[in-house]
């Protein structure tokens, strides 16, 4: 534990002094949502209608935005092959890791979405399955991004192989999350959808640290 927070408290000093890159993330999310009024017009039944997809999708877009720094930055420096010979356990550094990417990337995008809902009509319904939702599904986004990180180690144009690994492994996240705002809209209760969302992410927290780890000691082989 004390190693995992080590590592949590030196990533995000390195993210601060960068900040710049976490408003970036932000400011994708909200400019990608604030385009889709232009594009199908402002007519606020249509914008209603949408609203929890267009949400959903920026999101997934955005969390991706920074996944290919996750491991990149260390490994082009040194810094991951010190992290790899030290005591702690690789998973837990690569767990530290995504926990660092979900705090300045997910969490960011979860206090930005009400705002982007009332731009997008969102009925007032919406609001408590959408937080609840995206506070389930970001932090899986955070941890299947580790493993397609880990995998593009030393390769040339990472961003696009990045986005080719890891995006059909986000479809299920992106329907359930979806999904659990329209029910709830339509009148029929979100907690399958909630409950296939902490299952995901139950899931998705001992899998994919593990799997992450044995990628990046593959890249530093």
């Amino acid at each position: 534990m004390n190693g995992f927070l080590a590592i949590v408290r030196r990533d995000l000093r390195l993210a601060f002094r960068q900040g710049l890159d976490s408003l970036m993330v932000v400011a994708f999310f909200v400019i990608a949502v604030v385009l889709f009024p232009f594009g199908v017009g402002p007519q606020p039944n249509t914008l209603a209608r949408i609203a929890p997809g267009v949400i959903w999708v920026a999101a997934l877009l955005a969390s991706m935005l920074s996944l290919e720094r996750l491991f990149q930055t260390d490994y082009e420096d040194g810094s991951l092959e010190l992290l790899a010979l030290q005591p702690v356990a690789l998973e837990i550094t690569v767990m530290a890791k995504v926990t660092v990417h979900w705090l300045t990337t997910g969490l960011p995008l979860i206090v930005a979405a009400p705002l982007l809902g009332v731009l997008m009509n969102l009925p007032e319904d919406g609001y408590m399955p959408l937080m609840i939702a995206l506070t389930l599904g970001t932090p899986t986004l955070s941890l299947i991004g580790a493993i397609g990180a880990a995998l593009i180690l030393g390769s040339r144009r990472g961003g696009i192989l990045l986005s080719l690994l890891v995006l059909p492994l986000y479809i299920p996240v992106l329907i359930f999350g979806v999904s659990a705002v329209d029910v709830v809209i339509g009148g029929f209760s979100a907690k399958p959808q909630l409950l296939i969302l902490s299952g995901l992410l139950v899931g998705a927290l001992p899998l994919c640290p593990w799997a992450g780890a044995a990628a990046v000691r593959q890249g530093l082989e």
